[in-house]
């Protein structure tokens, strides 16, 4: 066991002396297996930074939540021609299943946001995403009303002209006032702020932080929900202790009745929980990670024919030393390892200096976008150091097997 580890220790600092006397073969060969480790890990860190913050969005709603929309949120066999024409989601029908439909725990009646203009005094905010929504919403969506308070049910009933503000367009319009009671213009009409939700952050979904929430009943008084500009969409939380299976079926038979819709019709609305968008979700990342493997395995094949041909024109410059420490009573297998720890070593060191760029840039990112955050995890960490064992092994194997089987008479001779 000394002997092996005193041929590792030996090896090993032969290894390191060979990089320190050739520093531009050596960055060369770093340069290389760095683009390449870099290149992999800042996708997979970048992919993982993405699904974590959409996690962390989604974290809020119930897993069970029901969407009852006009079009998929995933691929499916009506085609697309077909369900383009399908009608929106009606505010009568979210009003018959609110009142019929048993199980329910809360539900809400929604329009796609629209952008809009914020006015108050002399202060103007420019596309800010306001959402009519019935106050069920606030149940469904969790929402935490930081100042003020939420719409009640007969101010969404009657259209009150009232609004919620997020919590970065009540700091823009008012800065350090007290901006419940304050009456704003949105769609050219003035609305009285009566909350201020909690600061969210932003996402891929947008910034909740900027947008505002109103009554529903107050829209619709001049815009229909048969707009072509505007999408409406049936919100359901149901009870816990419901059959998810049975509970949606209810709903599918109610809504085909209301429709008028015939057996062996098409339903004319789709029906989609929380959890099949979560699934969808998984699999975008699923084919986003194989995408940047593929991508980035261009790159680390580069690098590791890099490392080969250095490796090979290493072998060739030493062959007359190779035969002297032959000819002195070296083993095959040190002169194996001797070049295979060299193309470990540059593979490392390489990857060691890619994962630091990847940290630094996760670093500024993270503190430029301000409330995304970027991770580089424990697990691509561990990623890097492995592909990089792997690809300096591969690399150097070939190039070590044929130095340790080099005659020592041959070899001598060459170098001379």
């Amino acid at each position: 066991m000394l002997i092996y580890l005193r041929l590792f220790k030996e090896s090993f600092a032969f290894a390191l002396n060979a990089l320190r006397n050739n520093k531009l073969r050596t960055f060369l060969s770093l340069l290389g297996i760095t683009v390449g480790i870099f290149s992999i890990i800042a996708v997979l860190a970048a992919v993982d930074s993405l699904k974590q913050n959409i996690t962390d969005l989604l974290s809020g709603l119930d897993n069970r939540t029901i969407y009852v929309t006009s079009f998929s949120f995933r691929p499916t066999e009506v085609p697309r021609w077909q369900w383009q024409n399908f009608p929106q989601p009606k505010y009568d029908e979210f009003d018959n299943l609110s009142k019929n439909l048993p199980d329910v725990d809360a539900i809400a009646y929604a329009f796609s946001d629209t952008r809009e203009t914020v006015k108050y005094q002399d202060k103007t905010l420019e596309n800010i995403p306001i959402q009519a929504v019935t106050e069920g919403i606030y149940r469904v969506n969790d929402f935490i009303v930081e100042r003020g308070r939420f719409f009640t049910e007969g101010e969404a009933v009657s259209g009150a002209p009232i609004i919620v503000l997020g919590y970065d367009s009540a700091e823009n319009l008012f800065g350090s006032a007290d901006p419940i009671g304050k009456q704003i213009r949105v769609y050219g009409r003035k609305l009285t702020v009566v909350g201020v939700l909690k600061k969210y952050g932003s996402s891929i979904f947008g910034n909740p932080d900027e947008k505002g929430l109103v009554p529903i009943n107050f829209v619709r008084r001049f815009r229909s929900e048969n707009s072509n500009f505007i999408r409406a969409l049936i919100v359901i939380k149901p009870e816990k202790e419901a059959d998810l299976e049975a509970f949606k079926e209810l709903l599918r038979q109610k809504l085909r009745n209301m429709r008028g819709i015939k057996a062996g019709e098409i339903d004319t609305f789709f029906i989609s929980e929380l959890s099949g968008m979560t699934n969808a979700i998984d699999q975008i990342f699923g084919i986003l990670n194989t995408v940047g493997w593929a991508i980035s395995g261009f790159s680390l094949l580069v690098g590791g024919f890099g490392i080969a041909n250095i490796m090979f024109v290493s072998v060739k410059e030493r062959t007359n030393l190779i035969g002297i420490q032959k000819s002195l009573g070296a083993k095959n297998k040190f002169i194996l390892f001797q070049f295979l720890f060299e193309a470990i070593i540059l593979a490392l060191v390489g990857g060691v200096v890619g994962l630091i760029l990847v940290w630094i840039i996760t670093l500024i990112a993270s503190t430029f976008t301000g409330t995304f955050e970027f991770v580089l995890s424990f697990g691509n960490m561990i990623l890097g150091f492995t592909l990089s064992t792997i690809i300096g092994l591969a690399a150097g194997i070939l190039p070590a097997l044929s130095a340790s089987r080099l005659d020592p008479v041959d070899a001598i001779r060459t170098g001379m």
